[in-house]
């Protein structure tokens, strides 16, 4: 059993845990890597999971079942859906949900994951507490609010007014909504940290690749403080 576990999408987001381990091993689980050490005296586990729903999915189960963690954290970056989050800015999820679900054919709300009839997966509330409280000493603008996820990279400014109009999301991005669902059905807590790495209007595509490296840096700042001051 681990203490906390950590999942993001790409090496730039767990690079910096990975190499922060103490007593570090490293063991292959249903084909993903997961890093097992020590940080701050708490038992940590790792894993690059790769870009995508399926793949986050796949990610968050196997650690579930292999570590058993406390605690779930998805980390990474995230394009913003509101003005008020700017480049590298941080969200803490209060909620995620996923905008590309969509059964509103049939006469569901937009959004509802079949099968558990829920279309947002709240976060743990004392691991969004534990954040705001440790992030005063850092010099990162830090905000709340609902993440929305989806298996495509939304640079539009008509696709961004669709997800923010109808999930009232302030940032998008393509892995957290699985990790929330994957771990409400094995009552485990989650919380998803994200850094801002392009605007609220249609610069996405320029933007990403300059600002990813320094985001998700941002990303793991927050991370580092949560594991030294999370009551796990």
């Amino acid at each position: 059993m681990v203490d906390i576990g950590f999942i993001g999408a790409l090496e730039a987001e767990v690079s910096e845990l990975i190499n922060a381990l103490s007593n570090k091993k490293e063991e292959k689980v249903g084909g993903i890597t997961f890093y097992t050490g020590s940080i701050f005296g708490k038992k940590i586990a790792v894993a690059r999971c790769g870009v995508g729903k399926v793949f986050a999915a796949m990610c968050a189960q196997a650690m579930i079942v292999k570590y058993s963690p406390k605690l779930i954290v998805n980390t990474g970056v995230a394009g913003s859906l509101s003005k008020e989050l700017k480049v590298f800015d941080m969200l803490i999820c209060r909620r995620a949900c996923q905008y590309d679900m969509d059964t509103s054919a049939t006469g569901d709300p937009i959004g509802l994951i079949s099968g558990i009839n829920r279309v947002y997966f709240e976060s743990c509330n004392a691991a969004v507490e534990c954040i705001l409280n440790s992030v005063s000493d850092i010099g990162i603008s830090v905000k709340v609010g609902t993440v929305a996820t989806g298996d495509r990279f939304v640079a539009s400014p008509e696709m961004k007014k669709y997800i923010k109009d109808n999930f009232d999301a302030m940032a998008c991005e393509m892995e957290g909504g699985a990790v929330a669902q994957v771990a409400y059905v094995n009552n485990t807590d989650f919380l998803i940290i994200r850094a801002i790495s392009d605007s609220a209007d249609d610069s996405a595509d320029m933007d990403y690749m300059t600002f990813l490296p320094i985001a998700a840096a941002n990303s793991s700042k927050l991370c580092f403080k949560l594991i030294e001051n999370y009551n796990c």
